[in-house]
């Protein structure tokens, strides 16, 4: 099988799955697991060898729909403004392919898949998973739709993180590196809001220790988690930009009741939170991200990317407080101590760290330059 030919642009599009791995996978934990399904999304069309193929990695909450809609137009990929004939990442020049990853919800193997061993979800029992699992599948999938290498791998948040995890792994296939509000380990401080998230889900009777059925789970405790990381995606401006104390009419406390602004905010967020993303998988996730660190397998930060051949762009937000500049910051000294090619850009905003998903027309120009001086050529 080979990538499919762009029947369709980026208007319209179709979510694909391939099922890899029969004889399975040893993970990082040390356990296997066999016949995981990946869900992914093509945009553009690959040249002839197929070194103009553009691997985009999403953020926790994300999946593999980055661009155009789907035919019940419900809602557009998550970087739709970037994606696209003429935008940021060029459909007319690239072929980007979008995938959901392991241990996610939307369509690619994760604790809400069936275990054919019990006929049940996996729920709890699915293996521990990590960044550079989620790799190892991204190019499994890559090797089967015939790509050996890629022009850039580029991604937000856990989707940036992906994104120096390949260049590390897999130097020989990335020719360059668009990371983006993410960085390289987490700090203490971010591995305790994942905490709290969890002991939010945890916490909820309706979890079950994991075992809950299909629309019965802990929606309770993953709205509370939603609602926490909504806060930490947001900037102390932007959210009085955006809310002020404004409230939708007389005060009046009533338990559960939101009354301000950015309270109803959460409440909404969540709300739909819930209905499309699996609690498991949320653990599974934040799990993974604190796990992470990029220097664990060299010893070092400088050790690791010593080990890239790819150039890097490296884009923050001043306001972000979540991943602040100062992480990839250091990626970039790293990374300029070993002589690699990098570009680091703080973007000045007040949108935080939603702030990747929001300013496009900042975003843009930074990337359509460095996407522009010739790396389609191995």
């Amino acid at each position: 099988m080979t990538i499919a030919d762009a029947s369709t642009t980026v208007d319209r599009v179709t979510t694909r799955f391939t099922t890899l791995f029969d004889h399975g996978i040893t993970l990082d934990c040390g356990r296997r697991l066999g016949a995981i399904t990946v869900a992914w999304e093509q945009y553009g069309t690959p040249n002839r060898d197929r070194t103009n193929v553009i691997l985009v990695c999403h953020a926790l909450s994300g999946g593999a729909h980055a661009a155009g809609w789907h035919e019940d137009g419900a809602r557009p990929g998550w970087w739709n403004e970037l994606i696209g004939p003429g935008r940021a990442f060029d459909t007319s020049r690239f072929c980007i392919v979008s995938t959901n990853v392991l241990g996610g919800c939307y369509g690619t193997t994760g604790p809400a898949s069936i275990d054919p061993a019990t006929l049940l979800p996996h729920g709890p029992d699915f293996p521990v998973v990590t960044i550079w699992d989620m790799v190892r599948v991204q190019r499994a999938l890559l090797e089967h739709l015939g790509v050996t290498s890629l022009a850039c791998v580029a991604g937000g948040s856990m989707g940036g993180m992906q994104a120096l995890a390949w260049s590390v792994i897999h130097p020989e296939w990335v020719r360059s590196v668009v990371a983006v509000a993410a960085t390289d380990r987490h700090s203490p401080r971010q591995i305790a809001f994942n905490e709290v998230a969890r002991r939010a889900i945890t916490a909820d009777p309706a979890w079950r220790e994991g075992r809950y059925e299909a629309g019965a789970g802990p929606e309770s405790g993953l709205a509370v988690a939603r609602m926490l990381g909504h806060i930490t995606y947001l900037s102390e401006a932007g959210m009085e930009r955006k809310f002020g104390r404004r409230a939708r009419g007389p005060l009046g406390f009533v338990v559960g009741q939101p009354e301000f602004e950015v309270e109803r905010y959460l409440d909404h967020q969540s709300a739909g939170f819930v209905k499309r993303f699996d609690a498991n998988s949320l653990l599974y996730l934040t799990k993974a991200i604190d796990y992470f660190d990029l220097a664990e397998r060299e010893g070092s930060l400088e050790s690791a990317l010593a080990r890239t051949r790819a150039r890097f762009l490296l884009l923050t937000f001043s306001s972000d407080w979540l991943y602040p500049p100062s992480q990839l910051e250091r990626v970039a000294r790293a990374l300029d101590v070993v002589g690699r090619s990098v570009t680091y850009r703080c973007i000045r905003s007040d949108s935080g760290h939603d702030a990747f998903l929001l300013e496009h027309d900042r975003q843009a120009p930074l990337i359509r330059r460095f996407l522009g001086s010739g790396i389609t050529s191995p």
